[in-house]
């Protein structure tokens, strides 16, 4: 008699495939290949990472002077956080783009009848966003010190800054994904991202104060998600207190990714199994 050994039950196989275990191993395995996509497309990586350096460059020399006259504050405690925000968004539309692609050659598919955990492939994705928000936030920061992006509140700053815009970076790749694995190829998916990222970008505390924009809109424009960002970014930089507008961050945080993870998710298992 031989015995029938049925992959993914067994302890000498491996974890179950719906385990934490497995669930967790996977989403690493498939993160890393989101990052070596990314790193070896050269027009990417420029996007992603030379770009907003640059981006950063550029609005301290043409309109850091002009800005500053024009409220009074250094531009830089602004700008700086504005384009760690920014860079984290066109990343997630970068992302979502190459969802939907990977969507249409069937990738996703063949993704789905693997025994692998359900999840991970959409929990890789945003593990890579992760990474990627990280090291970007860390340039940029570099890069800021050098023109007066000076961080006075120590360590704890440091780390809060990184966590905000942590918070704020998933949060909208989730909505990112949630739109692209349920948009069909033909779909306008980038001219609908680039506009919701040109609005937010344009429209927030980081190039002029609230009280400068009409005062109609000063409403929006101080509690869309962008701005309490912003401005627990510049506190924290300054050594200022940061808890309101945290509060803030953490409470479209939570909001945008529950409003958006059951769509990403049903969006998902539609786009891989479907014929």
């Amino acid at each position: 008699m031989t015995s029938l050994t049925v992959t993914g039950t067994d302890p000498a196989s491996g974890p179950a495939e719906r385990s934490v275990r497995a669930w967790a191993a996977q989403s690493g395995v498939l993160a890393w290949r989101q990052i070596s996509v990314m790193v070896r497309d050269k027009g990417t990586f420029i996007q992603l990472i030379i770009v907003p350096i640059l981006t950063l460059i550029m609005f301290k020399v043409v309109l850091g002077d002009a800005i500053g006259s024009a409220t009074g504050e250094d531009s830089t405690y602004g700008t700086v956080p504005l384009v760690i925000l920014v860079s984290a968004m066109f990343g997630s539309v970068a992302a979502g783009i190459r969802l939907n692609q990977e969507r249409s050659t069937g990738l996703l598919a063949r993704l789905y009848v693997l025994p692998i955990n359900r999840a991970a492939d959409l929990t890789s994705r945003l593990l890579s966003e992760v990474f990627r928000i990280v090291v970007v936030t860390a340039l940029l920061i570099a890069v800021g010190t050098t023109i007066g992006f000076d961080i006075t509140g120590g360590v704890g700053a440091v780390a809060g800054i990184f966590g905000v815009s942590l918070m704020f970076g998933v949060a909208y790749a989730t909505l990112v994904l949630a739109l692209a694995v349920s948009a069909q190829p033909s779909a306008p998916l980038v001219p609908l991202l680039s506009l919701v990222s040109s609005v937010l970008m344009f429209f927030n505390s980081g190039f002029s104060p609230i009280d400068a924009y009409p005062e109609w809109l000063q409403p929006v424009v101080e509690n869309q998600p962008m701005t309490p960002t912003i401005e627990a970014m510049r506190s924290l930089a300054t050594g200022e207190p940061a808890g309101h507008d945290a509060i803030k961050v953490a409470i479209w945080t939570i909001v945008i990714i529950g409003v958006c993870i059951y769509p990403a998710l049903r969006g998902y298992r539609k786009a891989a199994t479907a014929r």
